[in-house]
């Protein structure tokens, strides 16, 4: 009996990973551009660092998340998200002392155990961006305005939705408007719901549940009960939306589904899937650092789920994603392999992606390989090339080729060969 990949992991095969390389690429181009650097966290963390920033009551940290006992008893969790590990690496390395604003973003595998979807699995992959040590509501704008970007770059279409959840200030306010609308309803409600209704009420607006959601429609909104602060905070995070010419819309009913997350949080929503969803979100959490034992500093991020990326490339381009060769070398005969064996290397060092076959294959099945790998451009060269000092250069898409002197100086005309491919 063969041994098959655990439900909800799945493998990214050599045809899927051209798409992978050119939105993570793309990614830290884009980030780079913006002033972040890159940093890479564990994957496993102390259970307690994503109970304290996520929340209890949250459906991560209650149903989703995998945890175990190491071998001293201690409770260990495989990263359900990106923030907590960042700002957990920024307090314990002192990154805040670097400068007053830190720019930091992470890619990888994140885990939660949840029902496998298309789009979503149990073993995902996310860029989690993060700014810490700025207030500023331009500053929301500028991370949103780039999450904007990125997607326009690599060829998606998005809506941007943005809230204020208010803070510690204005929010008991909501809380308790929200608990008394939810009361009235309670009866209607899923049991968890119920149960969250007093411990943290604005975790029901989060229920994935339609028939909870209908029941929401009338919620009042939080945008209502936002303090002075609050409110021009939210105004100055707008107008630069636009100033920078980012389109958004203001939805007063979304929440996060994180405990952490204080005044600006916002969605990037496609319909490119055949129904709603969100390809990107995130939002400010001005308390969360201090939470976790380090300065009283100020926070942004937003993450982007690069399966879902993925699949609304591949659906809406219907494009293979390989990445094909530049150059193929077709080797008919003995004294011509080993002499292109010896070329084809002096072309990988000057950057050329190269291939040859090794079986001895006839000429017909080894043009048939290149065609299999997308070569861009087939390079012959047979016995009789080889006594003559030739090679032949087949251009794969136009048909078209030409003779090459073959020198006995193999840097110069490999680099020569690779001015006229690449």
């Amino acid at each position: 009996m063969s041994i098959k990949a655990l439900k909800g992991f799945k493998d990214i095969l050599p045809d899927e990973v051209g798409l992978w390389q050119m939105i993570e690429g793309k990614a830290r181009d884009i980030f780079q551009r913006y002033g972040f650097e890159e940093i890479k966290v564990p994957i496993l963390e102390k259970t307690e660092l994503f109970v304290r920033t996520i929340g209890e009551s949250t459906d991560i940290v209650e149903k989703e998340m995998y945890t175990f006992a190491d071998r001293n008893g201690a409770s260990i969790t495989m990263r359900p998200e990106g923030t907590a590990s960042v700002i957990r690496s920024y307090i314990e390395n002192g990154l805040y002392v670097r400068g007053s604003v830190q720019r930091l973003y992470t890619i990888g595998p994140m885990f939660r155990h949840e029902r496998p979807q298309k789009g979503r699995l149990r073993q995902f992959h996310q860029m989690s961006v993060e700014v810490l040590g700025s207030e500023q509501a331009m500053l929301d704008a500028e991370v949103m305005a780039m999450a904007w970007l990125l997607l326009q770059e690599i060829g998606l279409k998005a809506s941007l939705e943005i809230n204020s959840l208010g803070c510690p200030a204005c929010r008991p306010s909501y809380k308790e408007a929200l608990q008394s609308f939810v009361k009235e309803r309670i009866a209607y409600l899923c049991e968890d719901c119920k149960r969250r209704s007093d411990a943290n009420p604005l975790r029901v607006l989060d229920c994935k549940s339609d028939n909870c959601q209908d029941q929401y429609t009338s919620a009042p909104s939080i945008i209502e009960h936002l303090c002075e602060d609050c409110s021009q905070h939210f105004a100055a995070a707008k107008q630069g939306l636009d100033l920078l010419g980012v389109p958004y819309s203001v939805n007063p009913s979304m929440v996060r589904g994180l405990d952490y997350y204080t005044r600006t949080a916002f969605e990037l929503i496609t319909t490119e899937l055949g129904a709603q969803g969100a390809i990107g979100a995130g939002g400010r959490y001005d308390g969360l650092v201090k939470q976790l034992g380090g300065p009283d500093v100020p926070g942004i991020g937003f993450a982007m789920g690069i399966e879902r990326l993925v699949m609304l490339l591949g659906q809406k381009e219907k494009r293979a994603s390989k990445t094909g060769l530049d150059l193929f070398l077709v080797t008919p005969g003995e004294a011509a392999y080993e002499k292109g064996f010896q070329l084809l290397q002096t072309l990988r060092i000057l950057g050329v992606r190269a291939m040859t076959d090794h079986e001895g294959r006839s000429m017909k099945n080894q043009m048939k390989q290149a065609n299999k790998q997308q070569a861009r451009f087939v390079l012959i060269l047979g016995d009789n090339e080889l006594e003559s000092r030739v090679v032949v250069l087949k251009d794969m898409l136009s048909g078209e080729q030409e003779t090459v002197a073959l020198s006995m100086d193999f840097e110069n005309w490999a680099a020569a060969i690779k001015e006229k491919i690449i």
